[in-house]
């Protein structure tokens, strides 16, 4: 089996994965919590998103990954991580948490919908064996931080449409 067809599995099934995950144990516990425990547990997972910095540490990735796709995943996932830290370090402060909520969400999607992008572009599935032990960041943690992008913009959205159904 080719590294193209290995990778593309591997990332099909670490969404099936998480999602079934997600959906059993994940997602019942976030729509019952208090809208801010919710957004404040999602922001803890993407504050460990510093760790993309990996794609630009010499020697762990192979050296034919072009920075196109290296160096804009490093720094978008650090970008990610920080105003999520940011969120965190500012729960005292609710408008200025938010605002770090809605700041790490929108951030880290295009992040990942770029990095899907630029991954195409640079053929990165034929290219898999490159990624060294990097590999484990696209197939087992993308999947997650995605799909908690996604519950954190529904849990968004899903709050005052809560409250606007509670005053009429």
């Amino acid at each position: 089996m080719s590294a193209e067809t290995l990778f593309q599995i591997h990332l099909v099934l670490g969404y099936v994965a998480w999602l079934l995950c997600f959906g059993a144990y994940i997602l019942p516990r976030l729509k019952v919590m208090d809208p801010f425990d919710a957004q404040r547990a999602i922001a803890t997972l993407h504050s460990f998103r510093f760790f993309g910095l990996v794609f630009i540490l010499p020697g762990v990735i192979g050296p034919n990954l072009p920075a196109s796709f290296t160096v804009f995943a490093a720094y978008g996932d650090l970008a990610t991580g920080v105003l999520a830290m940011l969120a965190l370090i500012t729960v005292r402060m609710r408008p200025l948490f938010w605002l770090f909520v809605i700041a790490f969400n929108v951030v880290g999607m295009a992040d990942l919908v770029l990095d899907y992008v630029h991954a195409v572009e640079v053929d990165l599935p034929a290219r898999a064996g490159e990624l060294g032990a990097t590999y484990a960041i696209p197939i087992l943690y993308v999947p997650l931080l995605m799909i908690t992008h996604v519950v954190a913009f529904y849990l968004l959205l899903r709050s005052p449409l809560r409250q606007a159904r509670r005053i009429s």
